[in-house]
């Protein structure tokens, strides 16, 4: 343990992802959790079994006695921006869930805003400290699948009915309630993280089944800064073993599928010397097609628990200095891919991407 005091961490939002990361504070030997801020009914209660204070808002947490170190914003996406203001101008340091924004305008704000105070931004892409993602960074940047060319991936399940319904009825409509702010902005995130920065996206949208305003799905395809070209299927409606959750076993709600049942990965990373599948962790090769192809399986440390390893993260970078593994640029870089996806997936025309920038294009012979 750290001869630091232990950093008083608060957490605003009480649904889903606010208790995982609870007891992520409350093990830590680093961390304590100072205080649930939710202004729902089972707000006191959830607190209360969390052992914790309760203030049903930010301003009454920040004028008690329980004013924290550092917070974690675990509130619907469009309160992200406006909460974090409120605690980056207090000096607090932040962990704020993903999408850092809904919309790019706010997103620079917050990071501008941040720079004025001097004041620390992680945003919760956890995914970043999973064992089959460490893995697969580590092969891709050693560079044994030589020149990378191609990804495919994918993210499919059905999301029952309940998710949309009760404290998850902003789960309906367009303004960050659709599955690419809420699930696919994951997927962007790693894919930028493993391959680099994407310049180029086009999207069709899938039919909707449920009748809310939120769109369901699409198919990409987007290049990257690289070269490297993709496709991507995205599904909220339907079943399937092809997500990060059902691959990983990092939920603990989405049952698991061991690769022995023949899922196969949801990517696979293509490289001119090999290809990888994630999270089979499997690496194909051979030298040409006259070949046998000659398999290896990477070792992954499967009891890695991200959620973990991203509160030790934020811990050591408001009381170490550390960089944030997943800055808000990073995070809003991520968001501005998902948004151009939303207006190729509206206007049927390419996105070019450039920096936090984005326009459409008419596709010519240079779009993916």
């Amino acid at each position: 343990m750290s001869s630091s005091p232990k950093l008083k961490i608060a957490i605003l939002g009480g649904g889903l992802i606010g208790p995982r990361h609870a007891q992520s504070i409350i093990s830590n030997p680093n961390t304590t959790l100072i205080a649930l801020v939710d202004p729902a009914p089972h707000g006191s209660q959830l607190a209360a079994s969390l052992n914790t204070a309760h203030y049903p808002s930010l301003s009454t947490l920040l004028s008690s006695p329980h004013r924290p170190d550092a917070a974690l914003i675990c509130t619907p996406n469009h309160t992200h921006v406006p909460l974090a203001l409120e605690l980056i101008a207090a000096g607090i340091p932040v962990l704020v869930e993903k999408p850092v924004s809904t919309i790019i305008s706010d997103g620079k704000r917050l990071i501008e805003a941040a720079k004025v105070k001097n004041v620390k931004v992680l945003v919760g892409h956890h995914r970043r400290f999973n064992p089959y993602l460490i893995a697969a960074k580590k092969e891709v940047d050693g560079g044994k699948l030589g020149r990378i060319i191609a990804v495919q991936g994918a993210w499919a399940m059905k999301k029952p009915d309940s998710y949309f319904d009760g404290i998850g009825e902003w789960r309906r409509g367009q303004s960050g309630g659709g599955t690419v702010l809420i699930n696919l902005i994951h997927e962007i995130d790693l894919l930028q993280y493993l391959l680099g920065p994407i310049t180029l996206v086009s999207a069709l949208e899938t039919i909707k089944t449920r009748g809310f305003e939120a769109e369901e799905g699409a198919a990409i395809t987007m290049r990257f800064k690289s070269g490297v070209v993709g496709t991507f299927v995205l599904s909220d409606s339907v079943p399937s073993p092809w997500n990060f959750e059902s691959g990983t076993g990092e939920n603990p709600t989405i049952p698991y599928v061991e690769k022995e049942a023949g899922a196969g990965g949801f990517y696979r990373i293509m490289g001119t010397e090999g290809s990888l599948s994630v999270p089979d962790l499997k690496v194909w090769s051979n030298q040409s097609w006259l070949d046998r192809l000659q398999t290896e399986d990477l070792e992954v440390e499967k009891e890695t628990v991200p959620f973990d390893l991203q509160i030790q993260h934020f811990y050591e970078v408001v009381r170490e200095g550390k960089e944030p593994s997943c800055s808000a640029e990073m995070a809003l870089s991520a968001m501005v891919v998902c948004e151009a996806i939303k207006r190729s997936m509206k206007s049927g025309e390419a996105v070019e991407i450039n920096g936090f920038d984005i326009r459409e294009r008419r596709c010519s012979k240079d779009c993916v």
